[in-house]
């Protein structure tokens, strides 16, 4: 693609949610850009950003990063570099291919169809009332030569879909986002006003939302069974999209052929559908034109216990030392003197927590604040949860927080002693009793009075609700991923023993692994070479982009893991791989 090739980004400054102020385009113009440019083959810089209200406005940018108007902040530009990266990955060559005269006015503003000021006034409804259900009847085997879908089956079962033609025009792509390991509905918004959206209004393309199978409504057995959840399978399932892109039949557009490779397919994903991403444009490029990975995690991985390493490195570093002292002051009673069984209760206690029957569940417990992490959001326009803020605002405050534990403070100091941080008593009595007001407003919000007893609500040791496998047992859907193929067992046993654990080493692989077995009698560890013969950290392949943050805590599994993980390595970010790591951001 030539310098100064158009791409158009509507409405970027709502989107973001960032406010910039009006500029004046460069006087140099003979007429003023309709879209972005993208300057050179391998330069994601961007020279003109429209950003479209009743008038229009520009933000004039040159070559260099420090020429951006000061109203745009580096935070934006980050936004800025990944949305356009994201549009230039495949638009750039694309637009050749599907407009050979070039994109000009055919996704200016003024030639999308009146419809979507409808729509655009319709944010705030539920998007499940804008976009019909459909199905497409697919099979549930597609590798009768393998035996480890013995016995094999020639059904069919529904798969869920919705579709957005609305920007639609011939020569336009199909861009279908992969829903992952979740009821899709759940990601319909993405189809009304997010990315799928955007990026439909700047390709003319159709936007669909696909449901995984087993997810949802996609259930292709009569129950989730040990037995009946062996077609529960990323290969399976990678074959579910590419049966659709190459068969279906969009309701209101049968006289148009849109199956692959006829029409270009763009596939799109985050994290479990990211990774799925990456491994649909590998092996089948010739079905899937180009993919986007988002947080994909390509690298499946047994003992991952690198997932609290970025919190580590990257959260207040304060809360981080005082959540490890406390925790290993913690684990020094709990392992360290394990056959202590009344100071172990007396830790219970004043945790709120005596009727915890394993140590194990009660550390994973007093543990939540770590996992909060995950949920909270880089783009100001989405709100996150502020549960881990609120978390470390607790842990580093130096006032207590919670008057009514006052009381506590002799037992927290005995524990504090007998963890051996007895030396630590002035630094760390605040912080742990607040980290115990937290946690008991945290699980009273989340699980109530837990009745009839507190292993109801927490204990991993109940056989029995392992043992239900009916099909609304939907707990069942990813667990059995990780277990037999994918792994993750995110643990605090396995951090070097000359580092502090964020989570407690009671948190070890046997604790995590007795959903394995209790559930689907698998007692050896998942075979994670079903996933990495793919490439893993080094998979890579013409017209697909990685896109991750910063600081996501799977970032060790995806192929910007360096420097959590020695094996990846970092590439040059290209317009035909485009390789893109967001200062700051954290999942998807």
């Amino acid at each position: 693609m030539s310098a100064g090739t158009s791409l158009c980004f509507d409405q970027l400054q709502d989107r973001w949610g960032e406010t910039v102020q009006r500029t004046t385009p460069d006087p140099s113009l003979k007429k003023k850009p309709t879209s972005i440019c993208i300057v050179g083959q391998s330069s994601w810089f961007l020279p003109y950003w429209k950003f479209d209200d009743l008038s229009g406005f520009y933000i004039n940018k040159s070559s260099s990063i420090t020429n951006l108007p000061k109203s745009i902040s580096s935070n934006m530009v980050s936004k800025i570099y990944t949305g356009c990266a994201i549009l230039a990955f495949f638009q750039c060559a694309f637009s050749h291919q599907l407009y050979p005269d070039g994109f000009g006015g055919k996704i200016s503003r003024t030639t999308i169809p009146r419809r979507e000021l409808a729509l655009s006034k319709r944010d705030n409804i539920d998007p499940s009332l804008l976009y019909p259900t459909y199905n497409l009847s697919v099979p549930i085997d597609y590798f009768h030569n393998e035996s480890r879908y013995e016995p094999h089956s020639n059904g069919t079962f529904p798969l869920r879909y919705w579709f957005d033609a609305t920007y639609y025009k011939p020569g336009g792509p199909v861009i279908v986002l992969q829903s992952g390991e979740t009821d899709a509905t759940g990601r319909l918004p993405f189809l009304q006003n997010g990315l799928l959206h955007q990026l439909a209004v700047a390709t003319n393309g159709i936007g669909v939302v696909l449901e995984h199978r087993y997810y949802g409504e996609s259930i292709p057995t009569p129950d989730f069974s040990t037995k009946n959840l062996r077609f529960l399978t990323t290969e399976q399932a990678l074959m579910d999209e590419v049966y659709f892109a190459r068969n279906i039949v969009f309701p209101g557009l049968e006289d148009q052929n849109l199956t692959a490779p006829n029409v270009a397919y763009i596939g799109y994903g985050g994290s479990y559908a990211g990774a799925f991403n990456a491994f649909l444009r590998k092996l089948y490029p010739d079905t899937f034109w180009g993919t986007i990975s988002s947080s994909g995690v390509v690298e499946a991985i047994y003992d991952y216990w690198t997932y609290f390493e970025p919190i580590r490195v990257f959260a207040d570093q304060k809360c981080i030392k005082n959540t490890q002292l406390i925790t290993n002051s913690m684990d020094n009673i709990v392992i360290g003197q394990e056959n202590n069984t009344a100071l172990i209760q007396e830790l219970k206690t004043v945790w709120g927590l005596p009727n915890v029957t394993y140590s194990n569940d009660f550390m994973s417990v007093v543990m939540y604040g770590m996992w909060e992490w995950q949920s909270k959001n880089w783009d100001p326009a989405v709100e996150g949860t502020p549960y881990f803020d609120y978390y470390c605002g607790n842990v580093t405050s130096n006032k207590l927080l919670w008057p009514s534990l006052n009381t506590s403070t002799t037992e927290v100091q005995k524990l504090l002693t007998k963890g051996g941080y007895v030396s630590e008593l002035s630094n760390l009595t605040i912080p742990y009793l607040n980290w115990i007001g937290w946690l008991t407003d945290y699980t009273s919000a989340n699980f109530g009075d837990c009745s009839p007893s507190q292993d109801s609500c927490y204990s991993t040791h109940n056989l029995t609700y392992y043992a239900q496998d009916d099909s609304s047992q939907s707990w069942r859907l990813w667990p059995y991923q990780y277990c037999t193929e994918w792994g993750y067992l995110q643990n605090g046993a396995s951090v070097p023993a000359n580092q502090l654990p964020l989570l407690s080493r009671t948190i070890d692989l046997p604790y995590l692994s007795i959903i394995c077995e209790a559930s689907f009698n698998i007692t050896t560890p998942p075979a994670v070479e079903n996933i990495n013969k793919h490439g893993g950290f080094n998979l890579s392949y013409p017209r697909l982009a990685y896109i991750d943050g910063e600081q996501d805590v799977w970032r060790p599994a995806t192929p910007h893991a360096s420097p959590f993980n020695t094996t990846a390595h970092n590439r040059t970010s290209s317009t035909s791989q485009p390789f893109i790591l967001i200062e700051g951001a954290v999942h998807h």
